[in-house]
């Protein structure tokens, strides 16, 4: 079956978004990035991480940070660029969880202290958790 989309087909919504998540990296990390971050893009052109961008952002639209010097103010493309970045970070940290709940269970943490650490009631709920996250980030 081909991957190709119809001229008259409905866009599909989450591909547009996929295909916006660099620019909107981008645009964060140009307008807003500060410190390491602002290094690492002057000097290797490498974006901010989606959760880092999406924190730089929330925290600049509700003045909890202070811009940079002649820095531009968070307007509505950046919010929705941050937007824009939302399941990308989602994915970032289910990813670190899998690394965590696999390093702890590597070291000899039952599930039941897994469970414990993750706010959940059992270990049955904590192995189902590292499951779905385990299909969900081998994608």
């Amino acid at each position: 079956m081909s991957t190709e989309q119809h001229p008259f087909s409905r866009p599909d919504p989450e591909r547009a978004r996929r295909a916006r998540a660099p620019e909107a990296l981008f645009r964060i990390t140009e307008r807003h990035a500060t410190g390491t971050a602002r290094d690492l893009w002057q000097e290797r052109r490498l974006p901010m991480f989606a959760h880092e961008a999406i924190q730089r952002v929330c925290d600049l639209a509700a003045g909890s940070a202070v811009p940079d010097e002649g820095a531009p103010t968070v307007d509505e493309a950046d919010l929705a660029a941050a937007l824009t970045l939302v399941p990308l970070a989602r994915a970032e940290f289910d990813q670190m969880e899998v690394g965590l709940l696999t390093m702890a269970k590597g070291r000899g943490m039952t599930w039941q202290e897994l469970a414990y650490g993750l706010g959940l009631g059992t270990a049955q709920a904590a192995r189902q958790r590292h499951e779905r996250l385990q299909s969900r980030t081998e994608h």
